[in-house]
């Protein structure tokens, strides 16, 4: 068998204490299957030129990290990759802006990990790399001499030619991703935007019948392969934490009231103001459910120190201090907003307790809170998720209550179906959602895309 070799920006420590990431735990799985190498940024930075390579061993799996120039990671992660790939791929250009130097930058670190990749890899190595930051790695691997099979998987949307021609080098990271033997997607519409980008006349690529893409003299496969969640372990987390102190104390805070969960990293992308917006409409066009109802919001800070993301903090306190002034009681307050991080163990508890999922972002590649939602609740008395039509978990949970997250009028209808939903249509609806959810799991997601890289 074949070792495989994990690329990403960050390597999750193997005794880190914070909950791991829809990526994080999509690496792991595959590696604890089939073994092998993670390799990536260990989180450090240096004024000098980085030293060599950390090596950890932990459960068959090997952790390789470098550490990064601190100016050139600047550019690299803050610059280029958060600035300009992030907000472009989300379609949310407001917050778009292009730095040929970021952009320097971000090429620079790329061909560095690939030199300090290319010093551990065997001739028989499956190398696969993931996401938005490291979109110019298998090229630099490419022309360092690797003839290994390179595969990378997109866990963000990827955008219309209209929105990626905003970006001044969209030529360089097309040309980029045709370097790798398989690129995968979350939904089929991200491929389908891809194949329309390559397929344009100044590109001048052709989609083959079986799906190959003929382009920049490469021949390569981009398929859709969205990721999943790990069921059985969501649902036994879930129920060992329920009878926790922490759970406990929520349960009896809430005074037989319905709990209505969000779990967001603090970023533009979740619409979580929208959000708190949608709520409060609930409130306005629903006065029945007034004092019956809790939204509690769990936003964990991201990017401390970046001034957008400064700026949502602060709009978010504003708007639920708002709607808690106009619709607090002396014994109830509607919005629980807890700008802080919990473990996974909590929060998995916490969502089996909630009556309600509510998951609006504006612009998600899948959004695998919502899988985990439905995955943590109790089969007997299972809650629902209001979920967005514009995240790439809604082709797939389409018994959800689906809304559009810039509909306020919308959400709060939505918010009341769930709220009202008999209990027959709920374990209706959640176990046709769990099915599909068995039938995708994160354990099938590595399998089907390190298939068709061995495959290439």
């Amino acid at each position: 068998m074949s070792r495989l070799v994990a690329v990403s920006n960050r390597v999750a420590a193997p005794t880190g204490a914070k909950s791991a990431g829809g990526l994080a735990v999509g690496i792991l799985s595959a590696l604890r299957a089939q073994g092998g190498i993670w390799f990536g940024w260990s989180g450090k930075t240096t004024e000098s030129e980085p030293g060599e390579t950390k090596r950890t061993k932990s459960g068959g799996i090997e952790f390789v990290t470098v550490d990064l120039n601190a100016a050139d990671f600047d550019g690299y992660y803050n610059g280029f990759s958060n600035n300009a790939l992030w907000p472009l791929f989300h379609f949310m250009l407001g917050y778009f802006s292009f730095s040929r130097s970021q952009y320097s930058a971000y090429c620079r670190v790329n061909e560095f990990l690939a030199r300090r990749l290319g010093r551990i890899l065997e001739p028989d190595d499956l190398i696969w790399v993931h996401d938005y930051h490291l979109l110019p790695l298998g090229g630099a691997l490419r022309e360092a001499g690797a003839t290994q099979p390179i595969g990378f998987f997109l866990h963000v949307p990827f955008p219309n030619f209209d929105v990626l021609r905003t970006l001044p080098c969209y030529t360089q990271i097309l040309r980029s991703l045709a370097a790798y033997d398989v690129v995968g997607f979350q939904t089929d519409r991200d491929l389908w935007s891809f194949q329309d980008c390559l397929t344009q006349p100044e590109i001048g690529g052709r989609v083959r019948d079986d799906g190959r893409i003929d382009v920049f003299d490469r021949t390569f496969r981009a398929e859709v392969f969205p990721i999943g969640i790990d069921v059985d372990e969501c649902q036994r987390v879930a129920a060992e934490n329920f009878q926790s102190k922490q759970v406990k104390r929520l349960g009896e805070s809430l005074k037989g009231r319905k709990l209505i969960i969000g779990v967001d990293r603090l970023d533009y992308s979740k619409g979580l103001e929208l959000r708190f917006r949608g709520f409060q409409t609930l409130l306005e066009a629903y006065p029945a459910v007034r004092g019956q109802v809790v939204y509690m919001q769990i936003a964990p800070p991201t990017r401390t120190g970046v001034r957008a993301y400064d700026r949502i903090r602060e709009d978010l306190e504003k708007a639920a201090g708002n709607i808690n002034g106009l619709y607090a009681e002396m014994d109830w307050i509607p919005i629980r907003y807890l700008n802080r991080g919990y473990s996974r163990e909590l929060l998995m508890a916490i969502l089996r307790r909630a009556m309600v999922g509510l998951v609006t972002p504006i612009r998600d590649g899948m959004n695998l809170v919502a899988k985990e939602y439905v995955a943590s609740q109790d089969p007997k008395s299972p809650g629902i998720p209001v979920l967005s039509t514009l995240c790439g978990a809604a082709k797939e949970l389409t018994e959800a209550v689906l809304v559009n997250p810039y509909d306020r009028q919308g959400v709060a209808d939505g918010l009341q179906r769930a709220i009202e939903m008999p209990l027959g249509e709920r374990r209706a609806k959640h176990s046709a959602m769990l099915m599909k959810l068995r039938r995708n799991d994160i354990h099938r997601w590595s399998e089907r895309f390190i298939d068709a890289l061995s495959a290439s």
